[in-house]
């Protein structure tokens, strides 16, 4: 061999040498907790554990629990979230080693990573997939960032709670919060009332006494609204939001600052139920009755329970507010676990007045009696006008010719449904035919679809009204605050703006049409609805509705008793074993696919399986079993995704509880 080419060789087996010690230096274990337990971002519920893993010495620093790491697993590079050091493994055989530390930010807090157990447990999901919710993605610029501090001169002071005043036991609530102890409580708002300064008084008690606090609401709107009243009572620059609508910067940059302690008080919307504040005292939730609060991605947790658990978990008080209550709400009330907040009668009585005017032809939704033309009349003399129509978009559901009183199964209290002219009703949910099928209420045996609103009601006021200012929102023309002058502000549900003072009068026009939602919830829907729009009405305005005045929906809106609905809604739903009496679940795939889950699915011990019904293409069917069994349904839900992940089996869509059915 030349010798030009044997010294070529020679450095190459040094270089080779070379790179082999370095590797074995790189790969040389942590002196200390070598082993890294480590959550994988794999959605199959077979594998949804931690697995161990070696942690490199030059690792050994950045991989600590929470931070996210990069492993091989099934001949992949995967991400995950360390979990855990340990010093040992019961794993046979010698272990993989992490591939990188993404980052050595720490952003999965212990607590969030012990909630996301009870929540995939609860919702039969994985964890992986509610840590998608939990954590945002990483954006390296914002981390990189120089992080914010938490100064002792940044202390929030306390500011009182004289938005309070006027509500029955919240001086003693209160006092719990500054003692620092978890009260527990569901606040029955006041027409008028500034729930969102209410709201910033709460956190402001319990930000001043050390601990922080977690703000949950609707929508981007009551975002703002309660970030400009946190603003107000506590200054500016001591809280956090966490929105989608923030864009992936702004949002991981809000959700860095809560992770490392420089915001101790969060508002946000429903994800931000996971944020990871730093000594959690308050969890606070507005209007959980809200379709907004139901995730629509796996493993479809819904907000108010995940507060809950949280609120257990953590040992944090909870104050569940709205101007309409839950059926949950007042079951947790009813079971003891929260006491009642609410403003006395008389009071309830001088803030607002609400009547019913019956419609003068029910068929027509665009018709308004000439009494609430008159009201809204008068009303202008003092100020702006509220008028809210039903949204645009609502499925027609089977209802009494007669007296619209809804059409539900005898069996099972489902939506009844027609497929064709020719066939009896049948139940959307169990399937069950009803041919003899006959109005409970008022005994008549025709059946009717509601006639759908026109988007015409502004046009209408404009005629009756000449010389008036009309404003729509709706759509995505959705004003945010109006001013107070006079003028007709005609909005549907949702999309009603603020003004400054309240409105002189709120007008609620064809409340029959939004009574006939398909929905189990309907009755509950509509008076959350009316009274959320009500709610704005100035001190000593008036509420007008339109709509039949013996509907007990309306009569709880005239009597503003939102808890007495409540309760008659949770009696009625117990005796026909529906939530929160009982837990239902459903499973939605291929009539393939719901066959064999049928077959492998182990039910507790009185579970009724009602179905399967078609969905599109699909087939759905519900489980329903007593509130008590369902821990063991969840369970049993969850072991039936672990054998059809690890088996390969078709696709099934598992939900539990959920919102709509």
């Amino acid at each position: 061999m030349l010798p030009g080419l044997r010294a070529a060789v020679d450095d190459a087996k040094v270089r080779a040498a070379q790179t082999r010690a370095r590797k074995a230096a790189e790969w040389e274990p942590a002196e200390v907790d070598p082993v890294a337990r480590v959550l994988l971002d794999v959605p199959l519920a077979h594998l949804d554990r931690p697995f161990d893993y070696a942690v490199p010495a030059a690792m050994g620093e950045a991989a600590q629990p929470g931070v996210r790491v990069r492993v091989r697993f099934a001949g992949a590079d995967v991400d995950g979230f360390v979990v855990e050091r340990r010093a040992d493994t019961e794993h046979q055989g010698r272990l993989q080693p992490l591939r990188r530390v993404v980052s050595p930010e720490p952003v999965l807090a212990p607590e969030i990573a012990d909630l996301s157990v009870t929540v995939s447990r609860r919702y039969a999901g994985t964890r992986a997939d509610v840590l998608r919710l939990a954590v945002p993605p990483r954006h390296a610029r914002t981390e990189k960032e120089r992080p914010a501090t938490l100064a002792p001169e940044q202390d929030v002071p306390a500011a009182g709670t004289p938005s309070w005043a006027g509500v029955e036991h919240a001086a003693a609530f209160f006092a719990h919060l500054t003692q620092g102890a978890s009260p527990r409580a569901v606040w029955g708002a006041a027409p008028g009332d500034d729930w969102a300064t209410m709201v910033a008084e709460a956190a402001s008690t319990t930000a001043a006494a050390g601990r922080g606090v977690l703000i949950c609401v609707p929508d981007a709107r009551d975002v703002h609204r309660v970030a400009a009243a946190l603003d107000e009572v506590m200054g500016s620059g001591r809280h956090a939001v966490l929105t989608a609508e923030s864009g992936p910067s702004q949002r991981y940059r809000e959700f860095l600052r809560v992770s490392r302690g420089s915001a101790r008080v969060v508002v946000g919307t429903r994800s931000a139920v996971f944020a990871p504040v730093h000594d959690l005292g308050l969890l606070v939730m507005w209007d959980d009755g809200d379709d907004l609060y139901a995730e629509p991605r796996a493993p479809y947790p819904h907000t108010r329970e995940v507060l809950l658990m949280r609120s257990e978990q953590q040992s944090a008080a909870v104050l569940l507010g709205g101007f309409a209550r839950s059926v949950e709400a007042q079951h947790l009330l009813a079971s003891g676990w929260a006491h009642e907040l609410v403003s006395p009668r008389d009071l309830l009585r001088a803030r607002a007045q609400v009547r019913v005017l019956p419609a003068e032809d029910l068929a027509v939704a665009t018709r308004i009696p000439h009494a609430a033309v008159t009201a809204m009349r008068s009303a202008l003399a003092r100020g702006p006008v509220l008028v809210q129509t039903p949204r645009a978009g609502y499925l027609p559901a089977l209802a009494c010719e007669r007296c619209r009183t809804p059409a539900r199964c005898r069996e099972c209290s489902g939506p009844l449904v027609l497929d064709s002219a020719t066939t009896p009703p049948r139940c959307g949910w169990c399937a069950h035919s009803d041919e003899q099928w006959r109005c409970p209420e008022c005994h008549h045996r025709g059946l009717r679809a509601p006639v759908r609103g026109e988007a015409r009601t502004a046009e209408e006021l404009g005629r009756m009204l000449p010389g008036t200012t009309v404003r729509s929102s709706s759509g995505e023309r959705v004003l945010q605050e109006v001013p107070a002058v006079p003028a007709l502000v005609v909005a549907t549900v949702g999309a009603e703006p603020r003004v400054s003072g309240g409105y002189a009068a709120v007008v609620l026009l064809d409340t029959w049409l939004t009574l006939q939602r398909d929905d189990l919830r309907s009755g509950e829907e509509a008076l959350r609805r009316w009274m959320g729009a009500a709610g704005l009405v100035a001190p000593g305005g008036q509420v007008v509705a339109v709509g039949d005045p013996a509907h007990p929906a309306l009569q709880a809106l005239v009597r503003w008793d939102p808890g007495g609905y409540a309760e008659r809604e949770m009696a009625e739903r117990a005796s026909a074993h529906l939530p929160p009496a009982a837990r239902l679940a459903t499973l939605t795939g291929s009539a393939g696919a719901i066959a064999d889950a049928l077959t492998l699915l182990v039910l507790p011990e009185g579970t009724d399986v009602l179905g399967p019904v078609p969905e599109g293409e699909q087939q759905r069917v519900i489980l329903r079993c007593p509130r008590a069994a369902g821990t063991a349904l969840s369970t049993a839900l969850l072991e039936l995704q672990r054998v059809r992940a690890a088996r390969k089996l078709d696709p099934v869509r598992v939900q539990v509880d959920p919102r709509t059915m």
